[in-house]
């Protein structure tokens, strides 16, 4: 079993982009697609004769997403765009993100599902206030690797000092954070340096290339292997002459092993009953773990519907109508009201709510709490108190990503006005 976990945790790393605006993150991309070979020709070819037309001396790989970006300009609305590529080592999303601050709730939701973070900095700039935001939000999202890339060390002659400067200023501000592995790489993504290559313009640096630390860093602990959630999607009923007795559970493992012969508490009935089956499209399988897909049956016939939860009866999750919980507020027209109802979406479960209490916003770059003014409004940041009508099954986010998520809806509309973590 632990091989097949090594294997689905290191196939596989997500991470997200971040930066202030111009600071090369379209070049840093363009360049990564570019240097794993995944463009195709036509794209070259395009990028190649654009870059002649605008007069540029080199072909400018940052056009690869500057298609994306007008289309930000222009007014379209896109959140995040997700970039897919690989090399033989490893396969790679990435989750490309804007760098103005007015789309804070966009680094949000791109560093939502990510492993690592790439912190763009320009070297002529150093450690600004984008900087200290889009690491605190890393930081509040329990990613466990930062990337902080310098980038631009071409344009002041590769010198060591103006890196080690910023690592220093780095350093002091991330102390505060709870990330608990950064490295620094020097880089210019306009030429290459210590992209994919080592550079020859900066033999003072000893660490490896960005591409080789995406490819090497190790994830296998980002799952909570221990205790075991198994939110029910879907109670599947075949109606059929030949299964009509067939009653299985379908959903996603959001953390632990589940084993055949397994007792298992469903919640919130507190029903305890057995694994008899774990199943897979058209396959039956011994034992089943984070972030499998499967149908579970179990020995007793008992009332199970979505939003329910499948768990192991020695460690269950905290079952509860009131949640703390640190929020990043989404909507553009209306601010968290403590008067309105909305509807709160854990794992699979809805439940209308209320929130009973703004406790503090956060000031995401000076990481202090602002106590004396509780509006909550587009991209703020705050720690509430949440009511609801049904109980949830949840963790700390620090314990369990999965389980410890949660999404605020408006009930009139039903727009999503806010994401959360359990704390």
């Amino acid at each position: 079993m632990s091989d097949t976990k090594g294997h689905l945790d290191m196939d596989l790393l997500r991470f997200t982009t971040a930066g202030s605006v111009d600071d090369g993150k379209s070049t840093l991309i363009g360049r990564l697609l570019y240097d794993s070979k995944s463009i195709f020709e036509d794209q070259l070819e395009a990028v190649e004769q654009s870059s002649k037309q605008r007069g540029d001396e080199i072909v400018n790989l940052a056009l690869l997403t500057d298609g994306l970006r007008a289309e930000r300009e222009q007014g379209i609305t896109i959140d995040v765009a997700y970039r897919y590529f690989a090399t033989p080592r490893r396969k790679f999303i990435i989750a490309d993100t804007p760098g103005h601050i007015q789309y804070t709730r966009n680094m949000v939701t791109g560093a939502s599902t990510a492993n690592l973070a790439i912190i763009l900095i320009d070297v002529r700039k150093g450690v600004i206030e984008q900087t200290c935001r889009h690491s605190f939000i890393a930081s509040l999202l329990q990613i466990q690797h930062i990337i902080v890339a310098v980038n631009k060390m071409d344009l002041v002659a590769y010198q060591e000092d103006m890196f080690l400067n910023i690592m220093k200023d780095y350093k002091e501000f991330s102390s505060r954070l709870s990330v608990p592995h950064i490295d620094f790489i020097p880089i210019s993504a306009l030429h290459g340096d210590n992209i994919v290559k080592k550079s020859t313009a900066m033999p003072w640096y000893q660490g490896g290339t960005l591409l080789y630390t995406l490819e090497s860093v190790y994830i296998g602990n980002e799952y909570n292997h221990i205790d075991a959630r198994f939110p029910v999607q879907w109670v599947i009923r075949p109606q059929s002459q030949e299964h009509h007795d067939i009653r299985r559970f379908a959903g996603r493992v959001a953390s632990g092993v589940f084993k055949n012969g397994d007792e298992v508490t469903i919640l919130p009935s507190g029903f305890r009953s057995r694994i008899q089956g774990i199943h897979t499209m058209g396959d039956t399988i011994d034992e089943a773990f984070a972030p499998m897909s499967v149908a579970l049956t179990l020995e007793d016939e008992t009332d199970i519907s979505r939003g329910d939860m499948i768990v192991k009866q020695n460690n269950p999750p905290q079952v509860t109508q009131d949640i703390e919980s640190m929020i990043c507020w989404f909507s553009e027209t209306a601010k968290l009201q403590t008067s309105r109802k909305y509807i709160l979406r854990s794992t699979t479960k809805e439940t209308k709510c209320m929130i009973k209490e703004v406790k503090y916003l956060v000031d995401v770059n000076t990481l202090h709490k602002i106590e004396d003014n509780t509006e909550v409004g587009l991209n703020d940041i705050a720690r509430i108190s949440i009511r609801s009508s049904a109980p949830l099954f949840v963790d700390p986010y620090t314990k369990n990503r999965a389980t410890g998520s949660l999404i605020l809806i408006d009930e009139q509309t039903h727009a999503t006005v806010a994401a959360g973590m359990v704390v």
